[in-house]
């Protein structure tokens, strides 16, 4: 398995495309190689029902042998699905000049699949909602959550429609997950040339300007440009009004970690980002 690379996940629905350009744009810029990935997840693929306890005598054996045929072609026609989905997906990372492009299909449910892929990863990019959820439009995806709690690694949240970064926001709030995320930021090379507004949201403004100025500070020495801003109000409010009123492209913020209190919960402003995000979002872990 190829080190540090970038993870794309590819399913049927209308963020594929997109997903395959952020991953494209993602590995050009760390240098990294890509791999597309679908999992097929057979309670998911298939809708045969389970009639084994309705079958009547004589006729058991009968159709449980066409259940079982049928079950079979739909397994068939899945991993043909993604054959060629993954196929397409290659074909047009290979057109967008990533050197290394790899395919992975796999039996399996995401989460599991990434756990298994997770040493190996440096950048998961999915879209924010998959082929069952697509247009549930303001909900996060079936398995969106899951992701982000299981995969310890950085994750893109892409849009429906690719535009490449030219204007990040980082949130920043002084925590010690912000301040993470800040480190992360300023040592990788993904956001490498883009300016980077660092903006503090939270409900109270006390030690906000020395803060954010410290934070912005640390990514000028590490060679980015940076532009400050203080907004006052519900971060998952206010932030998402600045990113429109900037015409902010990519949005970076950190995810909460794991304990035995937010195990099964991500919180409620990281929850709220990532539901109403009007961008890319990446979140950092």
């Amino acid at each position: 398995m190829l080190q540090h690379q970038v993870i794309a996940c590819i399913d049927p629905s209308p963020y594929a495309e997109a997903v395959c350009d952020y991953a494209i744009w993602a590995a050009m810029q760390l240098e990294a190689p890509l791999t597309m990935l679908h999992a097929i997840d057979k309670a998911q693929h298939t809708q045969t029902p389970d009639l084994s306890g309705s079958i009547g005598l004589g006729s058991q054996e009968l159709l449980l042998q066409q259940l079982v045929a049928l079950d079979e072609k739909h397994s068939t026609l899945a991993l043909e699905r993604g054959r060629v989905m993954l196929a397409a997906a290659k074909v047009r990372a290979l057109q967008g000049d990533v050197s290394s492009v790899n395919e992975h299909l796999e039996h399996n449910t995401l989460v599991n699949t990434l756990k298994t892929l997770e040493p190996d990863m440096r950048l998961l990019v999915l879209g924010k909602r998959g082929a069952q959820s697509a247009e549930e439009h303001g909900q996060l995806g079936f398995h969106i959550e899951q992701v982000v709690r299981s995969v310890p690694r950085p994750i893109l949240l892409a849009q429906q429609h690719f535009k490449a970064p030219m204007r990040v926001m980082l949130a920043y709030d002084g925590s010690a997950t912000a301040q993470k995320s800040l480190a992360m930021l300023a040592a990788s090379p993904l956001c490498r040339g883009l300016l980077i507004h660092v903006v503090y949201a939270s409900t109270r403004a006390e030690a906000a300007e020395l803060a954010v100025e410290a934070a912005a500070l640390q990514l000028r020495e590490a060679g980015f440009s940076t532009q400050t801003a203080i907004v006052l109000g519900e971060p998952d409010e206010v932030l998402h009004t600045y990113q429109q009123q900037h015409h902010i492209d990519l949005l970076v913020m950190g995810a909460y970690g794991h304990s035995r209190i937010r195990q099964f919960f991500l919180g409620s402003t990281t929850t709220a980002m990532m539901r109403n995000a009007k961008c890319a979002l990446l979140i950092l872990r």
